[in-house]
């Protein structure tokens, strides 16, 4: 049985009607809300309102979360705090860390280490960040393997960031997720992109090339998998339903991979 989730980040009180209408039509099952820095006092409340499931995804590098660096330590307790803060008032049994950027995959475990609760799991990154010169912790298999044997947090993979890490290091896209696979992720993200890319993008399902019919054909029947698509629209939701309707086409198939 899959689980679909719908990713908002904590400021986005412009989509709290349509989450609660789409979660009535049971079109999704849970709420994935990021955590963004300074929001918790002033719109927890509302969130609480909503009485939806929720996974949290904490802070990450480009709001000034960065476990790969070791000067990043105090603001990082600071920022991962409000995420558990989060957690804990919504009753989230997932809290999800990027591993940082532009450092040592040691301080990653490290920090991780530091912050230890049982809900943190792990997300795998592509290779090359979006911005300049950004080189990402937690991109390969290896990297995430050994994070998740060094600490007691999960794993999160995200299909997206794998095809890109793939791409950038020449090796073949579907060897690699079933790498990870391995790795048993008890979550995922899914969007749309470049399947031959190397840098991350969150278009909506079908609006890309990604290979849906090989990719879904490695992957386990029973799981949770949060849409991470772009917003289109400043009150709707409805880019974000046709985006399920798409991933459902899918879900409600058998494939075989050659």
């Amino acid at each position: 049985m899959y689980k679909i989730g719908l990713k908002l980040w904590s400021t986005n009180l412009n989509y709290i009607k349509e989450a609660k209408r789409l979660f009535g039509e049971q079109i999704y099952d849970y709420i994935e809300l990021f955590a963004v820095p300074g929001s918790f006092e002033g719109y927890i409340k509302l969130w609480k309102k909503l009485k939806i499931p929720y996974v949290i995804h904490a802070a990450h590098s480009a709001v000034g979360l960065n476990l790969a660096k070791k000067n990043f330590c105090k603001q990082n307790m600071k920022l991962t705090n409000e995420a558990k803060r989060f957690a804990d008032e919504l009753h989230a049994n997932i809290i999800i860390f990027h591993p940082g950027i532009n450092g040592e995959i040691e301080e990653t475990v490290k920090q991780l280490n530091m912050i230890y609760d049982s809900r943190i799991i792990i997300e795998n990154k592509p290779y090359y960040g979006i911005y300049n010169n950004v080189i990402c912790n937690g991109s390969s298999p290896e990297e995430i393997e050994f994070i998740t044997k060094n600490t007691n947090v999960g794993f999160c993979l995200d299909i997206g960031h794998a095809i890109y890490f793939s791409n950038a290091k020449k090796m073949n896209k579907i060897k690699c997720i079933k790498r990870f696979l391995q790795i048993n992720p008890e979550i995922f993200h899914i969007s749309d992109g470049d399947w031959n890319g190397i840098y991350d993008e969150h278009k909506h399902l079908g609006k890309g090339d990604f290979d849906f019919k090989k990719i879904f054909s490695i992957l386990p029947k029973d799981f949770c998998m949060s849409v991470e698509t772009e917003k289109c629209f400043e009150k709707s939701l409805e880019d974000f339903e046709d985006d399920v309707f798409f991933l459902k086409y899918y879900l409600n198939r058998k494939y075989s991979y050659e």
